[in-house]
């Protein structure tokens, strides 16, 4: 053995030839820790002096290649200045990666799976690269609002070109081996079980001299090889794409495309000193540390999700959905897609042919786009089984209750079906609104029943909302979060009350925008203001996705649950447009009017007759400055975020902003309401709401977060 440690292996082959092995003690995958940063630096400095090794192997003893750095690091990382973070990264590079590039012997690394951020990096500082057939690459760190830190930037473009390394870093997409093969980051591809001979053999013909590794090597340690005409040309061109792709508010691609054309006159060492100055610059950044919080944050989520499923006592073999139509069908499409076999129940035969059209249509887009076979979209079709009848409901594991959302009719539904259900089967019901206590008046086994929240649309949605009545018991959170998990879905419990979590929290936002509307406010202007702040879309278009009936519905549900805070004197706009039978996108006409653009796809129009609809129930029109639209919505949005974790309707913090960013596409680089006060600072946000509190309850900050900004405390 030549060296070993707690993640890595040396050891002596035959022929002279040596294998480093990547296999991290106590973890499931591979990644670059301080650890294994340090064993590294370590082995580079073995291999360096070792006078009987004539070329090296780079394997791993993981299904995965390396899946990147370990992301939990970073905070404490990022914490020192711009300063230390370039001289710390750049010193990385010098003592480990660029001395397993130059070592005096070849070396070919072996990728048998995920090979992403500074996995790919090691890879490429290795002379050769093989790759599995089910093996993935890329470099994802512009997704964490930073740039790769270990030599990314500067070896990739010098072996696949300017051009094809903009476009792997700047969207930091995972490649699969044939792009990988085509585009030259790798060398060869090999099926699993022939990786290692594969690469044994390209190592025997580079220290035959069949293979020029020197110049192979060589490459990757001068300049581009680009004039001067051609490097604008890659590099201004990308700057402004790139630019317009990525929005202000994500300045990492950018930034990787600027480091790396400062770096391309440069030798390696002069581009690796660009590359460490430009991942400082961007970690100081609060994109950067949301982001990066935003990963920490998903991956405390599927744990708790995790947890949450193993506590339940049977799997859900079957499911069924009551209810068909446009939720109905997408909820069986999602379900049977991803292998649970589903009953489509629904009392009209009109409303299975909508339902089972929804996922056929949905299905089809997937073949379409060359992501199913048409046997394959078959076989899940074939999953759903449609249904007039209760019949084989005493045979599912859990209902799904997705009629209409009206407190009598989901009654009646709901006990209706509990008489034809399994003793321990848990049933579920997909309201929006509807208090879940409520909802379980209706039962004879209400410990069995809990709320299951879809978004819409279910496709894209990701968050599931687990909502626990007060006789709820865990077998029924934990089957429905197992469930939600199989689905593919972020599942987060949370406890009853009007709105739940995120519609809860939504509706100070929508009421701070009627609030404006109804002082003279254009709602466009708003619209372009919150768009440019980060959201989607602004609320007025919100309102029209949705639906400003269902909106409509959903505000008087808040009203009666929140009286004092969430009640309005005067009729909003979206009460105003409903009676004028504006219900938004699905019959063309709301805040906006919609027409159809070339593809067939709906476009908003702004129609000048809504002010003459809105007529005296607004006032005159005004101006208001952007930073007063952004504190009026933003201020009640977060409060009520605060109260929700205060009354224990969430249980964390981390819960409450993962739930806005996938339930209502809050700005991820901001991190969700709790990280936007944390970012401003407690005490000024509470300052902020105070020059704001005489609009009502609404925009009073809580004792406790009074409490908090005294004392310097942070949700995070």
């Amino acid at each position: 053995m030549i060296f070993s440690g707690k993640a890595i292996t040396v050891s002596q082959l035959d022929n002279g030839f040596a294998e480093l092995n990547f296999n991290l003690e106590g973890d499931s995958v591979n990644k670059f820790n301080a650890l294994t940063t340090d064993e590294l630096r370590q082995a580079a400095e073995t291999l360096r002096s070792a006078d009987n090794v004539k070329g090296l192997l780079v394997t791993s003893g993981k299904d995965v290649f390396i899946v990147g750095a370990d992301i939990s690091e970073f905070g404490a990382n990022f914490s020192e200045s711009e300063e230390a973070i370039a001289e710390g990264v750049l010193a990385t590079n010098k003592a480990v990666f660029n001395v397993i590039e130059d070592l005096p012997f070849p070396s070919v690394c072996c990728i048998n799976g995920f090979a992403l951020g500074g996995g790919l990096e090691m890879a490429l500082a290795c002379d050769y690269r093989v790759m599995s057939t089910v093996a993935k690459v890329g470099l994802p760190e512009t997704k964490l609002g930073i740039i790769p830190g270990f030599g990314g930037t500067v070896r990739l473009p010098r072996l696949i070109g300017a051009d094809n390394a903009i476009e792997w870093i700047a969207s930091g997409k995972e490649q699969k081996p044939e792009a990988a093969l085509k585009a030259g980051a790798v060398d060869a591809i090999a099926e699993p079980a022939k990786l290692k001979e594969v690469g044994l053999a390209m190592l025997e013909q580079a220290v035959a001299g069949k293979l020029n590794y020197s110049a192979k090597r060589q490459e990757k340690l001068e300049p581009l090889q680009l004039n001067d005409i051609e490097m604008m040309m890659s590099f201004e061109t990308s700057k402004a794409f790139v630019a317009g792709q990525a929005g202000p508010h994500y300045p990492a691609p950018v930034t990787a495309i600027k480091v790396m054309q400062k770096a391309a006159k440069l030798d390696r060492d002069g581009a690796l000193a660009e590359e460490a100055k430009g991942i400082a610059k961007l970690a100081k950044t609060e994109v950067a540390k949301n982001l990066v919080g935003l990963f920490l944050g998903d991956q405390e989520l599927a744990k708790t999700g995790k947890t949450w499923a193993k506590k339940s006592t049977a799997k859900v073999e079957k499911a069924a959905v009551l209810g068909a139509g446009i939720m109905g069908g997408g909820i069986a499409y999602q379900s049977a897609l991803k292998g649970t076999p589903i009953v489509m129940k629904d009392i009209a035969q009109e409303g299975l042919d909508l339902g089972l059209s929804e996922a056929s249509k949905l299905l089809s887009t997937r073949v379409q786009r060359g992501r199913m076979t048409p046997e394959k979209m078959a076989g899940v079709l074939n999953m759903i089984d449609p249904s007039l009848s209760y019949d084989g409901m005493d045979k599912v594991d859990i209902i799904v209750e997705a009629v209409v959302e009206n407190p009598k009719v989901k009654h009646a539904v709901l006990a209706e079906v509990e008489e034809k259900m399994a003793e321990g089967a848990v049933l579920t019901s997909n309201t929006s609104t509807i208090s879940i206590n409520y909802l379980a008046e209706a039962l004879k086994r209400p410990e069995d029943f809990c709320g299951m929240h879809f978004f819409n649309p279910v496709h894209k949605m990701p968050l599931v909302e687990v909502i626990r009545g007060e006789k709820t018991n865990d077998e029924a959170v934990a089957r429905t979060v197992a469930y939600a998990l199989a689905m593919g879905k972020k599942p987060v419990v949370v406890n009853d009350c009007p709105g739940f979590l995120v519609n809860r929290i939504l509706s100070p936002y929508m009421g701070a925008f009627m609030g404006l509307v109804k002082e003279g406010a254009d709602f466009v202007q708003i619209d372009k203001v919150m768009e440019k702040f980060g959201w989607p879309m602004g609320p007025a278009y919100l309102c029209d996705v949705v639906g400003i009936d269902t909106g409509v519905h959903a505000g008087s549900v808040m009203r009666e649950g929140f009286p004092t805070r969430m009640s309005a004197d005067y009729k909003s706009a979206s009460e105003v447009l409903f009676e004028a039978g504006r219900y938004g996108q699905k019959n063309d006409a709301g805040y906006y009017k919609y027409e159809l653009d070339r593809k067939g796809r709906q476009k908003k129009v702004f129609d000048e007759g809504v002010w003459d609809i809105l007529g005296d129930h607004v006032d005159a029109r005004k101006d208001f400055e952007a930073e007063t639209i952004v504190d009026r919505l933003m201020i009640p949005m977060c409060l009520e975020a605060v109260r929700c974790l205060e009354e224990g309707i969430a249980d964390t913090a981390n819960d409450v902003d993962m739930s806005l960013i996938y339930g209502v596409g809050f700005p991820p680089f901001r991190g969700g309401a709790l990280h936007y006060i944390d970012d401003m600072g407690v005490a000024e946000f509470v300052a902020k709401a105070d020059q704001y509190a005489e609009l009502g309850e609404m925009y009073q900050a809580t004792d406790r977060l009074r409490e908090m900004a005294k004392n310097g405390e942070t949700f995070f």
